[in-house]
């Protein structure tokens, strides 16, 4: 076993994939497909550059509405920056069988999506790619986005609003609704025992009536029956993914994920926020393993810092980037120097947003990858079968197993 290899240190590396990059004039650079964004080939591409590098896994970003430079707000009616996408958990489906070791983790909205269909593509999915599905839970507070159901009125959020009452209500109903539906999709994907199927011809049944089951979920939100569609998946449950800025998303996290993405802008931020994250842990009473924490981070990669810091001003002179993620403008050897400090403050690895696509994560794989090896901080295969495995996180019993269905 290689250092590299050696349980806790190895660093977790995953990448965020959003149209051209996470730059808004990303779509304008020389290396940029922007007439591809909406094909097969174009996300297909991404997949396997991510594969090569060993990365654990890719984030695939959605949402309800159209993009908008600030997300918390309305589409705007600019026409110079990326609009509109693919549908991510289609993405997943269709990079599924042309990858064999990345982990594909779509983003999917709970806010206006019901976790029976969310439990069920996520579950396909993971059929598909023998156990590399994860799911990006998400919130939306957008009064456009609840507009296109027309089931219920958000009020939205406004940033010079957001610490008001109203606001904290607001974020405190969002996220508890997607606590619910974390829960009924993992009871949903709980719901068919493993040995449930049995093709036996002789006995003339294909199933074990007695090993599927109703999961009964009421809650103030939702009221599933249950069981799910679709047998169970590969990994028991696949990895669950959150992204947080403050108490109310680490206590989803801490209440239902497996995962927890992060943006510290410094190695003492990252420190409180790990901190933060274990209390809200302590705060719902967690069992079982803890939270996985990820650092995000925007990077633009090039060969000399100054290079860098030149391409991200010419880019930010078209359309300036404003992130809820530190920017990084850097070597691959200096973000690996970041990326082994802060790791100190608890985190146990990243989830890199490139700038440009591919450019970026070219140089992630090609740049980054191969100095964090020589460090011995980033495995050299890709030896776990699944996703979970990759996170140290046992393939759990369904819950239900001795019940009666």
């Amino acid at each position: 076993m290689s250092t590299a290899d050696t349980p806790g240190r190895s660093l977790h590396l995953a990448v965020a994939l959003d149209g051209a990059g996470w730059h808004p004039a990303a779509w304008r650079e020389p290396g940029a497909r922007p007439a591809e964004l909406f094909t097969p080939g174009y996300w297909t591409d991404l997949a396997r550059i991510a594969e090569r590098g060993l990365l654990d896994l890719v984030t695939i970003e959605d949402a309800l509405g159209l993009q908008s430079g600030d997300h918390l707000a309305e589409p705007d009616r600019r026409t110079d920056r990326v609009a509109g996408r693919l549908d991510a958990e289609l993405i997943a489906a269709f990079l599924a069988p042309l990858t064999s070791a990345i982990g594909l983790v779509p983003t999917v909205t709970t806010t206006h999506t019901e976790p029976f269909h969310v439990a069920s593509a996520l579950a396909t999915l993971d059929h598909d790619s023998h156990g590399r599905a994860g799911w990006r839970v998400q919130t939306s507070v957008r009064p456009d986005e609840a507009a296109h159901f027309g089931r219920r009125a958000v009020p939205g959020l406004r940033r010079d609003a957001i610490d008001t009452p109203e606001a904290r209500a607001l974020v405190a109903e969002l996220f508890g609704e997607a606590a619910d539906a974390v829960e009924v999709v993992r009871r949903l994907w709980d719901s068919w025992e493993d040995d449930a199927e049995i093709r036996d011809d002789a006995t003339n049944r294909f199933v074990d009536r007695a090993r599927i089951h109703h999961v009964d979920f009421t809650g103030e939100r939702f009221s599933v029956r249950g069981p799910s569609i679709v047998p169970r998946p590969p990994q028991g449950q696949p990895l669950v993914v959150a992204l947080g800025h403050g108490w109310e998303p680490y206590r989803l996290a801490a209440r239902a994920a497996d995962v927890l993405l992060v943006t510290p802008h410094d190695a003492a931020e990252a420190t409180a926020i790990v901190e933060q994250a274990r209390a809200a842990e302590r705060d719902v009473g967690r069992t079982g393993e803890p939270l996985r924490v990820l650092g995000d981070l925007v990077v633009v990669l090039e060969d000399t810092e100054d290079a860098a810091r030149e391409r991200l001003a010419r880019l930010d002179a078209v359309d300036p980037l404003t992130s809820d993620a530190a920017i990084v403008a850097t070597t691959p050897a200096a973000l690996a120097d970041l990326l082994l400090a802060w790791r100190d403050a608890g985190l146990q690895g990243y989830r890199l947003r490139p700038a440009v696509l591919p450019t970026d994560l070219e140089r992630i794989v090609d740049g980054l990858v191969p100095d964090l090896q020589r460090r011995g901080a980033f495995r050299t295969a890709a030896t776990e079968p699944t996703l979970r495995e990759r996170f140290g996180l046992a393939r759990p019993a369904s819950r239900y197993v001795g019940s009666v269905a």
